[in-house]
């Protein structure tokens, strides 16, 4: 099975709303995600510019964007694109 690929925005209202946490997601992943995730950080996802997007931090998981992202509905993402 391919891992699900997370692309942390690390720019500045990202970082400080919160992505800061989500780098270090991989080494507290829950043990049924452990090995089936590749985690990066980018520099900026560009996406608070517009408010259509929504709120930060995103997160971009394989190709889907997540607003307002939470370690919790990362998890939830992650787990459906592992069915």
């Amino acid at each position: 099975m391919e891992k699900t690929k997370l692309a942390i925005c690390t720019g500045t209202a990202c970082y400080v709303m919160g992505a800061s946490d989500f780098l270090l997601l991989e080494d507290d992943l829950p043990d049924d995600l452990k090995g089936k995730v590749e985690i990066t950080g980018v520099t900026c996802l560009e996406k608070c510019k517009d408010a259509a997007y929504g709120k930060p931090p995103f997160v971009l998981i394989d190709d889907e964007l997540v607003a307002g992202a939470t370690v919790q509905n990362i998890l939830e993402k992650i787990r459906e694109k592992q069915c």
